[in-house]
């Protein structure tokens, strides 16, 4: 693979990272699907429980079912895209999560620390010219909300 090819396959799928959260937080999350291979999959902690989602009907089904009053912000940071191959990549970022639930609209919400801080491990399967993620795991490195440092 050439160094512009490769260079152009590594933004892509750092632009998909980024558009993951910001669908979450500032779109129509059940889009998110949109984003996957037709087979890609979604799983998150804690390991081996069985907890993930895979197809794209099955995503769209499980993250539109997004409360309508949760508001997040997802903060992304030290994102590595490392090209395999012409049709395959992988990348792992680091991510916070601030969420509340129960707002429904207008001012500015109070929050509290980050009820998330991990790192997503992401790997991508070029299908014709689109990078897509074929699966995104989700690892949190803390084991609940992150406590207040006074």
């Amino acid at each position: 693979m050439d160094p512009v090819q490769r260079l152009l396959a590594e933004r892509a799928c750092e632009r998909l990272i980024v558009d993951f959260v910001h669908r979450l937080d500032l779109g129509e999350p059940a889009s998110v699907a949109e984003l996957f291979t037709e087979d890609g999959s979604w799983e998150w902690p804690p390991p081996g429980d069985g907890r993930r989602v895979r197809g794209r009907a099955a995503l769209g089904e499980y993250f539109g079912a997004r409360p309508a009053d949760r508001l997040s912000r997802r903060l992304m940071s030290g994102i590595l895209v490392t090209v395999v191959s012409a049709e395959t990549a992988t990348a792992i970022s680091y991510f916070s999560t601030h969420r509340v639930d129960g707002c429904t609209g207008g001012g500015l919400v109070p929050a509290g620390p980050p009820v998330q801080v991990g790192h997503y491990e992401d790997t991508f399967r070029r299908t014709g010219d689109r990078w897509l993620p074929a699966s995104r795991v989700l690892r949190l490195a803390f084991g609940g909300p992150t406590p207040s440092v006074r």
